[in-house]
């Protein structure tokens, strides 16, 4: 079938759009009545459901967690699974990062391809092919989510309530398909400390990070020393042969040390240049002594600095099918006399949760280390690639893009594919394109918004018809 004249006819509207809900600050807050995740979630969500209902959809809202638009009928249900939070926006952006602002023949902004982009290209495809006419099937079904980034209760709660499809996709990580996902695990180290005083300095305030899925591109300390003019010129010097970028300085009679780092997904650590570890790295280079402050650096220094497969930390798993496990530390804070780190791991498909955890712990034995358990933890996927669903969605981004080279992939990202049985991820990014997910300056071509819509299109025709 060729769905491109519907889907020129409808460019200008996908575009606007796109605009529209990345203008959305839609980042996980408090909750409020009617709100589990926070004001700017719910709105995105009502924002998308009211669009679907004008596109003619038929929309249900699912008490603020989540949402779906319908499209079609028929007993089965072939599902695309997006969602509409995002990650805090961090610093350091050219241009706004909601304001979605097109240079270059680009939107750029928070979520515009994790996944705002790809859920409108989505929504989009619903619409060429009702404006199509073509007879399906099976229903179609786009299912909204609102805490992906943070926990997931927005699919827990949906499908306590509602039947999952029979097949589905999320446009959520990369082509040509995902056909399987590592397991994750996201946890807090408290490493007490004995006294934050040592007989050089005091720590006063520590922290860096915004969300353990995220590679750090900021971190700071204040520090009360005997010398800070001294401490300046020695951490300088070694910033500057290291070639961090470090703002060091007296403030109100303390010595302030910030670091930028640059940001990346937490599943691809490697990508990134972690500002903890830079910060961390800087302190240890000048501090040192018998202290229980210094004994941290030196820990951190030998277990997790520079280190993103879990060597030194008594993870270090691979296997065949998915590689090697991958470690990101995401967020540090002093809080009383704990420093506390967020950790992500996402680890081979042929292990358990409960044996990295244990491997953990046992390397860990003996250290003044607590190993506090997440909520959202998840189990491994994998479909194997001679799946139906896989070998049609295969069929489909070959033929849109003349792609006949590139395997299905496993990943370390978790994607809603997790959510239900019988699913998978499914673009948004093509192989070569940078990775922008978490990172500044995110952004999607508008030329990239068209093909997503066009395989889409096609995707939802052929699971469909």
């Amino acid at each position: 079938m060729d769905f491109d004249k519907a889907i020129e006819a409808l460019k200008d509207e996908l575009i606007s759009s796109t605009q529209e809900v990345i203008r959305i600050k839609s980042v996980e807050d408090d909750p409020q009545k009617g709100m589990p995740f926070g004001k700017g979630p719910y709105d995105a969500l009502c924002y998308v459901l009211d669009l679907g209902e004008k596109l003619g959809f038929k929309a249900k809202n699912l008490d603020g967690y989540a949402g779906h638009l319908d499209f079609g009928e028929g007993e089965e249900v072939v599902g695309v699974l997006g969602h509409l939070d995002v990650v805090p926006e961090g610093d350091g952006w050219t241009f706004p990062p909601y304001g979605a602002e097109i240079h270059d023949n680009k939107i750029y902004g928070r979520g515009s391809m994790d996944d705002k982009g790809p859920v409108m290209a989505a929504l989009y495809s619903m619409k060429a092919l009702k404006d199509s006419g073509v007879k399906l099937n099976k229903k179609i079904r786009l299912i909204l989510g609102t805490n992906e980034e943070t926990g997931w209760g927005c699919m827990h709660h949906y499908f306590a309530n509602e039947t999952p499809p029979s097949m589905a996709f999320t446009p959520d990580a990369d082509f040509p398909v995902i056909h399987g996902e590592k397991g994750i695990i996201v946890f807090d180290l408290k490493y007490k400390i004995d006294s934050l005083e040592d007989e050089s300095f005091s720590l006063l305030s520590l922290k860096g990070g915004n969300a353990a899925n995220m590679v750090p591109d900021y971190a700071e300390v204040v520090i009360k020393v005997d010398s800070i003019d001294k401490s300046i010129d020695a951490l300088r010097r070694y910033a500057n042969e290291k070639g961090y970028q470090a703002d060091i300085k007296e403030d109100n009679g303390n010595l302030k040390v910030s670091v930028n780092g640059k940001s990346a997904h937490g599943s691809t650590p490697e990508k990134g240049e972690n500002a903890i570890t830079y910060l961390l790295n800087l302190l240890y280079s000048h501090f040192n002594g018998e202290s229980s402050i210094y004994n941290f650096l030196d820990w951190y220094e030998k277990s997790l600095a520079f280190k993103y497969n879990g060597e030194n930390f008594g993870c270090e798993f691979e296997d065949e099918l998915s590689g090697k496990l991958n470690l990101n530390v995401g967020v540090i804070k002093l809080v009383g006399e704990e420093i506390i780190l967020s950790i992500n791991i996402r680890y081979p498909i042929s292990y358990k949760r409960e044996d990295i955890y244990s491997s953990i712990r046992a390397h860990l034995k003996g250290l003044p280390i607590e190993i506090i358990e997440g909520n959202s933890d998840k189990d491994p996927l994998y479909v194997p690639k001679d799946d139906v669903l896989v070998q049609t969605l295969m069929k489909v981004y070959q033929e849109q893009t003349g792609d006949y080279g590139t395997e299905p992939l496993v990943i370390g990202g978790g994607t809603y594919a997790r959510a239900m049985k019988n699913a998978v991820a499914f673009g948004p990014v093509f192989p070569g394109q940078e990775e922008l997910a978490h990172q500044k300056d995110e952004f999607i071509s508008i030329d990239n918004l068209v093909k997503l819509t066009q395989i889409y299109t096609h995707a939802l025709y052929e699971l469909a018809k």
